[in-house]
């Protein structure tokens, strides 16, 4: 009898084989990096990939963000074939590229493009963080700028949103140079007497903060949005000094008068619709 218990005992123990684990699809289930709940990942994208436990904002695609502000079938893409070249030879740059191009169905780190937002003509640039970390070459810039020249064209507001670890080194100076040539572009169109909206996600850091993306007439954020230039432990060793927990954040830089709001996902759409209400002319 006691033998039979510790057999049954031995049972209820039993871990799964690699076949019944194989039995659940991959990427059916998504687990929160934040409070390490799981969901469907399907619910997950229904919710705008906003975690429903605590409010954690996951990434988005740079499609899938253009869909959930723009008006239906109002999206014209500018620009989409444009491929970064290796200027510097930098060795497995062009590889990593080729990778990045087959995995994310994209050719750069940003898609940009015209479309409306309940009824209001806007030009509209998305980085996504998926390629290359979202690192801003020569590309990247240039589909900006030609995207701030169309907005003063147009007669647009132009609305950028922001997700990169900033400039891409394998590029070099010229990826550099694409801090100037954006910001100038950003001067014609505030000279224009044009809106610019940036909206910085997670992350949004380097070159690009440092650019373009601090410039708005409105400065957003989404909730717990990492920002800011050096990393923390760079900034830490340099001052000598323990920073606090929540520096770089969104929040933080709300706090400091470094945002005019931070704007949850769901209040996106509504939030930068009555912003270009306000600016219509």
């Amino acid at each position: 009898m006691l033998r039979d218990l510790f057999s049954k005992k031995k049972k209820y123990a039993t871990i799964p084989s690699e076949k019944a684990k194989q039995e659940v699809p991959e990427g059916l289930m998504t687990k929160c990096p934040k409070c390490r709940a799981i969901m469907y990942t399907k619910e997950l994208k229904k919710n705008l990939m906003v975690c429903d436990s605590c409010g954690y904002h996951h990434r988005l695609t740079s499609y899938e963000r253009i869909e959930s502000l723009l008006d239906e079938q109002t999206f014209f893409e500018y620009d989409e074939n444009m491929i970064s070249e290796d200027p510097l030879s930098f060795p497995t740059y062009e590889e990593k590229s080729a990778i990045d191009r087959e995995k994310t169905g994209l050719n750069e780190a940003i898609v940009t493009g015209e479309g409306k937002i309940k009824d209001i003509p806007t030009v509209i640039g998305v980085m996504d963080a998926r390629f290359r970390m979202g690192s801003m070459g020569s590309v990247v810039g240039e589909k900006i700028t030609r995207a701030i020249e169309r907005a003063i064209e147009k007669d647009a507001p132009f609305i950028l949103f922001s997700a990169s670890g900033g400039a891409r080194m394998q590029e070099g100076v010229l990826s550099l140079m694409q801090m100037a040539k954006t910001s100038a572009a950003l001067q014609k169109l505030h000279d224009h007497g044009g809106l610019f909206i940036s909206v910085m996600t997670h992350p949004t850091t380097g070159g690009v903060s440092a650019s373009f993306a601090s410039l708005g007439d409105y400065n957003l954020a989404e909730p717990g949005a990492l920002i800011g230039f050096a990393g923390r432990r760079i900034i830490e060793q340099t001052i000598r000094q323990e920073l606090p927990e929540d520096f770089q954040t969104a929040e933080f830089l709300l706090k400091h008068g470094q945002l005019d709001r931070v704007v949850p996902r769901h209040e996106m759409r509504d939030t930068i619709a009555t912003i270009l209400e306000i600016h219509q002319r």
